[in-house]
């Protein structure tokens, strides 16, 4: 097959990967190091690079060491911190794409709006603002933190001042000298939270719930360790190395939750440095388990509430007016901007309320409300669609581009064994799913995020875990790692093709 239109002009290509993050990008090398380049990858904005595009805020940057938060077929010597700030990595993205040849295969500014199965013809019907793209397979690299959650509070939308969410952050506004408002305590705002305090007049942060922080270890890299992971053969190999053997072992307090109780205290000792106020300590001392919800890293958001000009609100929100938000104590904060930190929508992955089955039932309508595939990839009854950073996939204890490349694993085993074979269709057999779900229901059983007393957003509607793998990322990739031929159902109505046509 070749990237051309058909007779009713959409473009025809064996693989349309949509997205152009970390899995986007390292589906597109992966698969064109087996042979296969009949790809396309689309991306709704100007630019590669997913979330690390998206989310420039001030202060943002990965609670991952970099030389384990990359691609371990593309090493980067370069690195300026332990723990890389946003630039960096979307830099990073940057050259992967270039230096293994992409930007011939995508299209940016082009979103894949739905995509429908085509069972006569055996491929997917992809609608996009630049055409119609037919693929035989199709990828889903959204990933699963993409469209923020912007909670609907009374009245915001009468309110005077300035409203955004942490990833879309409207750099046009000057902070400095304003009363702000911060709504959430999760991953991004910690970040932020820190970086604009110093500058405005007044940070008023309303939190739900308090999270647990830990010492973030970061230091710089100079150019004499630059060079020296340049040069000496292995040394960047040992640095992953040594960071993944370390963080591997943080799975087991997650299993066993009784663990965790020296993390605890270790967090427990930070905030006691940082906040000399005790009433203010009390706000924000957690009341769960550590882990339950995600372990959060930071030098200075505890230090930057303890400030003068910083207050913290733990009543909740009645309602916004078009001065400010009033709190459920009724007291008025007056503010002039408004910003959510209050994550994404994890209900689904994104796309899949649009991707439509033989039926007309999209995905995310046949998961009902709890989304199941089959090693976290591909769901029975949809042929020929895998799902980077699909249910099951994250993490909460190490880099989570490790089971990305697991997952570009099953992705191109089963477009190989597929066109070996000259099958039209691939999908796992229902049994195969139900047994990989099975036992990541037992691996989460009596672990951190079901015995930590908390409400978190790993779990679903129905309380079940469906979005962390509750192992450790060796199991995964053992699973992973050896394509079961029983696992799946394929239909031939063709006799093989040559793979690499």
């Amino acid at each position: 097959m070749t990237n051309a239109p058909n007779r009713n002009g959409a473009r025809v290509v064996r693989v349309a990967i949509i997205g152009s993050g970390f899995a986007g990008l390292g589906a597109a090398i992966r698969l064109r190091q087996a042979g296969i380049d009949d790809i396309v990858v689309l991306e709704r904005a100007g630019a590669v690079g997913g979330v690390w595009r998206d989310n420039d805020y001030p202060g943002a940057a990965c609670d991952v060491e970099s030389y384990l938060y990359s691609f371990s077929f593309a090493p980067n010597a370069r690195w300026q911190h332990m723990f890389s700030p946003q630039p960096e990595i979307f830099g990073y993205l940057q050259r992967v794409a270039d230096d293994f040849g992409l930007t011939h295969y995508i299209r940016l500014n082009c979103p894949a709006e739905e995509a429908r199965w085509d069972a006569s013809a055996a491929r997917w019907r992809l609608t996009t603002p630049q055409g119609a793209v037919e693929a035989e397979h199709m990828v889903v690299a959204t990933g699963a933190l993409a469209d923020p959650a912007m909670p609907r509070l009374p009245g915001i939308d009468h309110f005077a001042g300035k409203v955004f969410h942490s990833s879309r952050w409207d750099h046009s506004f000057d902070l400095r000298g304003k009363r702000v408002a911060a709504i959430g305590t999760g991953a991004s705002a910690i970040q932020f939270v820190p970086a604009i305090q110093p500058h405005v007049a007044q940070l008023t942060l309303f939190q739900r719930s308090a999270p647990w922080v830990m010492p973030r270890h970061d230091r710089a890299i100079g150019p004499t360790e630059q060079r020296l992971l340049e040069k000496v053969p292995g040394l960047h190999w040992l640095y992953r190395a040594r960071i993944y053997a370390r963080r591997e072992l943080n799975v087991l307090a997650f299993r066993h939750p009784v663990l965790m109780k020296s993390a605890e205290r270790t967090s427990l000792k930070h905030l006691r440095a940082q906040v000399s106020d005790p009433e203010l300590r009390a706000k924000l001392t957690p009341t769960y388990r550590l882990g339950c919800k995600r372990v959060l890293i930071s030098n200075d958001y505890w230090r930057s509430l303890d400030q003068p000009n910083a207050d913290v609100v733990t009543s909740g929100i009645r309602e916004v007016t078009p001065s400010g938000i009033v709190d459920n104590d009724g007291t008025l904060h007056e503010v002039d901007a408004i910003i959510f930190g209050t994550g994404f929508k994890t209900d689904h992955l994104p796309l899949t309320d649009r991707i439509y089955g033989e039926d007309g039932a999209s995905m995310a309508q046949s998961w009902g409300r709890s989304p199941r595939a089959h090693l976290g990839t591909m769901v029975a009854g949809y042929p020929n669609v895998y799902l980077m950073h699909g249910p099951n996939i994250g993490l909460a204890h190490t880099s989570v581009i490790h089971m990305l490349e697991s997952q570009m694993d099953v992705v191109v085993d089963a477009i190989l064994y597929a066109a070996h074979r000259g099958a039209t269709t691939i999908e796992p057999t229902a049994q195969a799913q139900a047994r990989f779900v099975e036992a990541v229901d037992e691996l989460t059983e009596g672990s951190v995020w079901t015995a930590g007393g908390c409400d978190n957003w790993y779990r679903d509607a129905t309380g079940r875990n469906s979005h962390l793998w509750p192992s450790a990322t060796f199991d995964y990739r053992r699973r992973a790692r050896h394509f079961m031929p029983e696992d799946y159902v394929v239909h031939t109505a063709r006799p093989p093709a040559d793979v690499l046509s």
